[in-house]
């Protein structure tokens, strides 16, 4: 059974940094993408970034510049570097998972129907 777990959020100023973390078990794919989406009150859910199993990724440009995705395939997980966050940036942020390839990877950023493994999420509220 797939379980993704996330970790890392909280509370910060604007222009902080928050380290989220996603803990990854009993996913057995050899090809995979993989991503951090995150979701507004009273907004839809929207891609943040994401990543497959040959390290390429692609950020959606709400987030370009001041995000980097990390992945360590011995420990499992993935990680999300924010620096330079905004009251913007406020939201319950999930960690995905889906099986195979795709391209192109930016097209998961817009359909987040395409993943089949999510976590529960981690909020992030930034205050200004």
């Amino acid at each position: 059974q797939v379980q993704l777990v996330e970790s890392g959020g909280g509370s910060v100023q604007s222009g902080g940094s928050l380290r989220l973390s996603c803990d990854v078990s009993g996913y057995t794919y050899s090809r995979y993408c993989m991503g951090w989406f995150r979701q507004a009150p009273g907004k839809e859910r929207e891609g943040g970034a994401v990543i497959d199993g040959a390290g390429s990724t692609s950020y959606a440009d709400a987030v370009k510049g001041r995000s980097t995705l990390s992945q360590d395939n011995a420990k499992n997980t993935l990680d999300l570097q924010m620096n330079g966050l905004k009251p913007d940036d406020t939201a319950l942020y999930y960690c995905a998972a889906r099986g195979g390839t795709y391209r192109p990877l930016s097209l998961l950023l817009q359909w987040s129907s395409l993943f089949r493994y999510w976590g529960q999420g981690t909020q992030v509220t930034v205050s200004s």
